[in-house]
């Protein structure tokens, strides 16, 4: 039985970082209304199939494949010359990564509950006091925004260091991951609005480009295991 080719199938793991670009990109084209200044419309939108579709197979699936797509892109750097950089930016970036998939899930479900409530004439929930479970929340999605932030940052770096991956593929993820989760902090802050900011989609068209560079980099270099097929000596 042949050895597997292990690069081919690193390069196929790192298609989950452009398709999780591209799957950002689409849920961030219909932004939800803020609720603070327009819950009516905010409860209208949030009622829809397309809404619990959307964040269903485009937000939480794309968040999945980043996450698939940032373990193959740690395990190829660390054969590199930022080899350790590219583990620890790796384990940072998964684990706030599953932080923040953690707290998305919840307005995937809760949100239409929320809003059809409010079509129906029931108000009182937004005026229920804050308890430690809304707290914990907040606080767990601003942990995995911050590490997710520097993960991204240091995966960036690891790939313009790494000597085997295209410098500015590293550059564009660098900048493509910035514009959405400085974003998410800003939306986190008590002058931030609740909706989609204008700088998501440009981030996530970044992160398109910057990740399907760095998957046509791997895909054609020759696996390790060709490499010393070639370099072996042979019997005349």
């Amino acid at each position: 039985m042949s050895a597997p080719n292990i690069t081919r199938w690193m390069g196929i793991g790192l298609l989950g970082l452009p398709l999780y670009g591209a799957l950002s990109f689409y849920s961030s084209l219909d932004p939800q209304p803020d609720p603070n200044t327009h819950y009516g419309a905010w409860a209208r939108h949030v009622t829809t199939d397309h809404y619990v579709l959307e964040h269903l197979f485009a937000s939480s699936l794309g968040l999945i494949l980043a996450i698939f797509g940032t373990f193959a892109l740690g395990a190829y750097l660390a054969t590199s010359r930022a080899g350790r950089m590219g583990l620890a930016a790796m384990t940072i970036t998964v684990f706030g990564s599953a932080l923040f998939l953690l707290v998305g899930g919840v307005p995937t479900f809760a949100a239409p509950e929320q809003g059809q409530m409010h079509l129906q004439g029931i108000d009182g929930y937004r005026e229920m006091p804050t308890i430690l479970a809304e707290t914990a929340m907040m606080a767990t999605m601003g942990v995995g925004v911050l590490l997710m932030l520097v993960g991204n940052v240091l995966l960036g770096v690891a790939v313009w260091r790494s000597g085997t991956l295209p410098r500015w593929a590293g550059a564009l993820w660098v900048a493509g991951s910035a514009f959405p989760l400085l974003g998410q902090i800003y939306i986190m802050l008590p002058i931030g609005a609740d909706s989609t900011l204008p700088t998501v989609p440009v981030g996530m068209a970044l992160l398109v480009v910057g990740g399907a560079w760095m998957v046509y980099s791997v895909l054609r270099r020759p696996s390790a295991q060709a490499v010393a097929v070639r370099a072996e000596p042979r019997v005349q």
